[in-house]
């Protein structure tokens, strides 16, 4: 299963944690978070890192129904 990542520049502010959490699918560029791709295989890490994320700035959904997966709304 496919997911998509994002991350919410006006929610983000710069925790690091989902980097922290999840290296290899989060980088910090200039103070806030990204993606390091925006389609990937379901990973619990990423799951771990949106829902560490102080903001609820990391959003995963399915790529082809664009369903939330996290954080839960």
């Amino acid at each position: 299963m496919e997911w998509r990542l994002h991350v919410d520049p006006t929610r983000c502010i710069g925790s690091g944690i989902c980097a922290g959490v999840a290296p290899g699918h989060f980088v910090l560029v200039d103070g806030l978070s990204r993606p390091l791709a925006e389609r990937i295989l379901a990973a619990d890490a990423v799951l771990d890192a949106a829902d560490s994320c102080p903001m609820e700035a990391v959003i995963v959904s399915e790529v082809d129904t664009l369903r939330r997966i996290a954080p839960e709304e």
